[in-house]
Formats: structure tokens, C-alpha cells, sequence
């Protein structure tokens, strides 16, 4: 029995220290493509939370039946949208050259309305541990939303996020920490029901959301798009988006 028991806890033990390490190569490995190209970085990390994002949107999906609670399904369905944000945000990066009549506040923009699509769905997940989620409901008012701010950003309507030769704006940097607010609020949420989840499920959801803060606040910090605090942001969102998935 002790023997199983120990045998358990050393299979752990490596599984854990070889994700572990595996994740830390694999961001070390980003740093110099970063100061390399940085456009092929940001493409790379961003390609890779659209995958993440649709992939979560798949599994949520297809495992409706087999889900105790609806949390993941909102969170799932969520994250369908947030993966086209960062679509579109990836493809209206400064220098990408898809919409050259735009400058870096339309990637700043997008990005900024993504984080608070992501910090309100975790706030309003926990409202679906108790009671169904209407699927179907929720795509299509994810659909409209998504519809209306790519709408106001595009005309005009949506505040300015980016001045290029000032940096942020106070609209930027503020929404940044209203974010992180609403983060720490679903954190609280979280472990308050924590007894709704399996052990690992609850402690890889508040892993990323502790990255999620740690990249917003990151975040708050560039002047370049190209910058150093950027690349960290982007860094800990990958982070944050592998602890989800």
C-alpha cells in the first residue's frame, strides 16, 4: 500500500516537474524571437490563444452531458468570442499592414475589449454553477456583442486605447485595472465554491486567473507596442491561457 501510495506521488512528482520545465523552455524560447521579430513573436503567441480559445469553446461544447455544473460551458462558449477578438486584434497589429489606414490603437482597442469580455465572463460563470446554461442563448448574445464592439471600433465610437508618440491612454490603463478587479473578484468567487470542482480543475482555474492579473498589470506599463512590458503581458497571457485549457 505504502509502495502504490509512494510509486503515485513519484509519478506526480516527474509529471509536474516535466510540464514545468517544459513551459519554461518554451517561453525562454519566445524571448529571443521577440527581440529577433517581434511581429512573428506576437503572431506566435497569439496564434496559439486562438487555438487554446477554440479548442476550450470544443471541449466545453461536446461535453455538455457530462458536466455537473454549467461554469466551463459559459466559460467555454466565452471564449469562442475572446479567440475571435484575438483574431482580429493579431491581424490589426502594428506593422501586420491588413488595415493600413488604422494605427496601434485598433490592436489596443481590440485588445482591451477582449480582457473585459474574458474578466466579466469569469465573473458571471460562477451565477451557472447551480442552474443549466441556455447554449444556444449564450452563443447568440456573445455573437451580437461581438458584433456591436467590432462595430464601435471600426466607426469610431469605441475610446481611444493607444496614442502613437504618447502611448497609453488613461481609458487603456484604467480598464487594465478595472480588469484585474474583476479577475480578483472571480478569484474570491472561485474559492469560495471551490467544493463544485475537482481539486486540480479549481487550482488550474485560479493559476489563470493569477496570470491573467499578472499580464494586465503588465500591461499597464508599455509605451511601445514593440516594448519589453508588452512582451511580458504577452508572455504570462500564454500562461494564463494554458491553466485554463
Amino acid at each position: 500500500m505504502v509502495s502504490v501510495l509512494l510509486r503515485q506521488v513519484n509519478q506526480f512528482t516527474q509529471r509536474n516537474t516535466f510540464s514545468t520545465l517544459l513551459r519554461g523552455l518554451v517561453l525562454l524560447g519566445l524571448i529571443p524571437i521577440a527581440q529577433a521579430n517581434y511581429l512573428l513573436f506576437h503572431g506566435l503567441v497569439e496564434l496559439y490563444s486562438v487555438v487554446i480559445a477554440y479548442s476550450i469553446f470544443i471541449l466545453a461544447w461536446n461535453s455538455q452531458k457530462f458536466q455537473k455544473n454549467g461554469y466551463l460551458l459559459f466559460l467555454g462558449i466565452t471564449y469562442l468570442f475572446i479567440g475571435a477578438f484575438d483574431v482580429v486584434h493579431t491581424l490589426a497589429y502594428k506593422g501586420m499592414g491588413v488595415f493600413p489606414q488604422y494605427d496601434a490603437n485598433l490592436p489596443t482597442q481590440l485588445w482591451i475589449a477582449s480582457r473585459y469580455v474574458a474578466g466579466l465572463a469569469f465573473v458571471v460563470a460562477p451565477t451557472y454553477l447551480n442552474r443549466p446554461v441556455k447554449a444556444r442563448t449564450v452563443v447568440l448574445a456573445g455573437l451580437a456583442s461581438f458584433m456591436l464592439i467590432l462595430l464601435a471600433i471600426f466607426e469610431g465610437f469605441f475610446p481611444a486605447a493607444y496614442i502613437e508618440g504618447a502611448g497609453l491612454t488613461p481609458f487603456k490603463i484604467y480598464s487594465e485595472y478595472v480588469i484585474v478587479g474583476f479577475f480578483l473578484l472571480a478569484g474570491v468567487q472561485l474559492y469560495r465554491r471551490r467544493e463544485a470542482f475537482e481539486p486540480d480543475v479549481i487550482r488550474n482555474l485560479l493559476f489563470s486567473l493569477v496570470f491573467n492579473i499578472v499580464a494586465e498589470l503588465a500591461f499597464t506599463q508599455y509605451v511601445s507596442v514593440y516594448g519589453p512590458a508588452n512582451m511580458l503581458g504577452h508572455l504570462f497571457k500564454v500562461l494564463a491561457y494554458y491553466y485554463l485549457y
